[in-house]
């Protein structure tokens, strides 16, 4: 079977088997001389690059010895790989950590995100997501900590080498929505501020006086990669999307430039940005003597 392109299916695959391997402490060696099969060929399956056949999913699955769910769902991405695009649907309750995303994250040089409501997930402080998902009410209370915790496990990708890319367009109106006590937005903000001066990430905010912008139906996050092709996430409180069509990703980089055109500049964003956190506090107090 010849190598082709990889899909989001294909790649959470070989994702999948490498972790049942690690696991059963079983390398990718010695699957190729338990079946007979070459090294290479190993590798492309765990790459997504050649696209494993179900029977031989099975037979890896059963040399390490996977039974249960983990083996319903590897077998069927098997079944679906060559699909491109992935809808995940969750049910009311999101798992602890958006898996795909998070994998595809780690590979990617250039991550461009756009957030009409609230601050970007990896640009969050602990407290205000904390106090987001409080104040929601969506996630279940004995969840919210470990959803904290896997949110602030994704900002590893600032300290990534090589850097990744970040460009964040975020709506003015998520910047004013008062998430928590002033403390906490004001930590917020500054924490943007911090953010912003970092050289491989650009901060811009689209001023609500624009009125419409090409952002209007909602949030996502592009990812572009070295191996394989672009890749858009979308998400809402039940299930989220995985884009990867020409088409599709055409489309997303036109919102892109489209938001360049309506965002104000990054010293123009940290401006507006610096005074928002000087009007929680209009007297100059800090928030130690505001307590």
């Amino acid at each position: 079977m010849e190598d082709r392109e990889t899909t989001v299916r294909s790649r959470e695959l070989g994702e999948g088997l490498r972790a049942v391997m690690r696991r059963a402490g079983i390398s990718g060696s010695e699957i190729g001389r338990k079946l007979g099969w070459s090294q290479s060929r190993v590798s492309r399956i765990l790459t997504g690059k050649r696209g494993g056949t179900e029977m031989e999913v099975v037979s890896i699955l059963a040399i390490c010895e996977v039974k249960g769910g983990e083996r319903e769902r590897l077998i069927q991405l098997a079944r679906d790989q060559g699909t491109p695009g992935w809808l995940q649907q969750h049910g009311d309750r999101l798992p602890k950590q958006l898996r795909t995303l998070i994998d595809h994250e780690d590979k990617a040089v250039s991550i461009g995100q756009f957030q009409p409501v609230i601050v970007p997930g990896l640009l969050q402080t602990g407290d205000y997501a904390r106090e987001l998902m409080a104040e929601t009410g969506n996630a279940p209370a004995d969840e919210i900590e470990d959803r904290v915790a896997a949110r602030l496990a994704r900002q590893s990708l600032f300290s990534r080498q090589p850097s990744v890319r970040f460009t964040f367009f975020i709506h003015e109106y998520a910047l004013r929505l008062p998430i928590g006590a002033p403390d906490i937005r004001s930590d917020q903000l500054h924490h943007l501020l911090r953010m912003s001066v970092r050289p491989y990430v650009a901060i811009q905010v689209i001023p609500a006086s624009v009125g419409g912008h090409p952002g209007i139906a909602g949030q996502f996050e592009l990812m572009e990669f070295i191996e394989f092709k672009p890749v858009v996430y979308l998400d809402s409180e039940t299930s989220c999307l995985f884009l990867e069509e020409p088409v599709e990703i055409a489309a997303y980089r036109r919102i892109l430039h489209g938001l360049a055109g309506k965002a104000l500049d990054e010293g123009q964003s940290r401006e507006l940005i610096a005074s928002l956190a000087t009007e929680l506090y209009p007297s100059g107090e800090d928030r130690d003597e505001r307590a």
